[in-house]
């Protein structure tokens, strides 16, 4: 015979904890609160994490790079995609190769006498213009020109060799070739973190971004490649010292829209007015010239098939990016712009949506 067990009332378990809140409102206010903790969180796990997401993003933005040059290449072979991104990864490699077998020496050497001779014009600039009267202390800007120079040193020295950030620059490389190789199991995932309500407009967003970015990023490298290479074979025609050098550091620093250009056709002009005044004015051409072709023909272009960003706009977060993280933020600032202002597109014409139906 059994008995039914006896009901405790008293017992530990049935009565309310610290954490029970009875009144309704009250918890709700506290839900609400917890809300409120967890947003503030998450902003300053983001800002912890802000690198590491910014190395995630760059591994994105080398991803459509290698898959935009996978699908130009499946436009003539028709193979496997699996094929197509192989090829696109060992040309690239191989390029790397080469430019590090045969021009690695030449810009080298050639990165060495960079500093020097930029000091040096530097100098005479600082010298005739106290010479016209202004008040300038020359060896006060030389400590400046010393220092600044150091940087500058460090820039050249990086193009001749892989110094600083390898590690970083290795793992966006294998980010981007993971991204490039499926791209579509990443997409998936991160739809399935949405509701299901929102999951198609996502797929929709990611496919603009996507298609934006890989444009973007192709206009980039084909303005690099214009501005380095007619650089390069400008200024070696008149005897430009360093032209190699010149061209590599042009073509790098299109990467950079507004300020990439500045710096780059300084640094010519600088090294071709050690060589004389003729050669200097030749450098000042050369430059004006490419830039004109470049921001007439190839930035329109890109601008049409891309998202077209305000100068400004772009101008403003690369110092923004670049003060908090240095020439990494610099490189992928406009890339980002460009993403955020596709996804703010978006939710717009998604909210635009149920109130254009309210009103018919």
């Amino acid at each position: 015979m059994t008995t039914a067990p006896v009901k405790d009332d008293d017992s530990p378990l049935k009565k309310a904890g610290p954490t029970d809140i009875s009144d309704p409102a009250l918890r709700f206010e506290a839900r609400r609160a917890m809300i409120w903790l967890g947003i503030a969180a998450l902003i300053v796990l983001a800002g912890i994490l802000a690198r590491p997401l910014l190395i995630i993003f760059g591994g994105m933005v080398f991803g459509a790079m290698i898959d935009g040059g996978a699908r130009l290449l499946g436009r003539v072979l028709p193979i496997p995609r699996g094929w197509r991104v192989t090829i696109v990864l060992v040309l690239t490699a191989l390029f790397m190769v080469w430019t590090a077998l045969f021009a690695g020496s030449q810009i080298a050497e050639q990165a060495s006498q960079l500093p020097s001779i930029i000091q040096a014009q530097a100098m005479r600039i600082f010298e005739l213009l106290e010479r016209r009267g202004f008040d300038i202390n020359v060896a006060h800007f030389q400590n400046l020109a010393e220092s600044a120079l150091g940087g500058l040193g460090e820039l050249t020295a990086a193009v001749g060799g892989f110094i600083g950030g390898l590690t970083t620059l290795f793992l966006m490389a294998v980010l981007g070739i993971y991204f490039a190789a499926e791209p579509k199991p990443y997409q998936r995932g991160v739809a399935w973190l949405l509701p299901a309500d929102r999951r198609d407009h996502f797929q929709g967003t990611a496919a603009q971004m996507g298609r934006s970015l890989r444009r973007l990023m192709a206009g980039r490298l084909l303005g690099m490649v214009i501005e380095g290479v007619a650089t390069w074979f400008l200024l070696m025609a008149y005897g430009v010292p360093m032209a190699a050098l010149l061209g590599l550091l042009t073509g790098l620093l299109a990467f950079l829209p507004n300020i990439g250009a500045p710096i780059s056709g300084l640094l010519m002009i600088l090294v071709g007015f050690s060589g004389g005044v003729d050669m200097g004015i030749y450098c000042i051409i050369v430059y004006a010239v490419v830039q004109t072709v470049d921001g007439n023909i190839i930035v329109p272009i890109v601008a049409k098939k891309t998202v077209d960003l305000a100068p400004a706009l772009v101008l403003g977060a690369q110092l923004i990016m670049g003060a908090l993280f240095g020439i990494l933020g610099l490189a992928l600032a406009d890339p980002l712009v460009a993403m955020l202002k596709i996804w703010l597109e978006r939710e717009a014409q998604l909210h635009d949506v149920p109130e254009a139906a309210q009103e018919e």
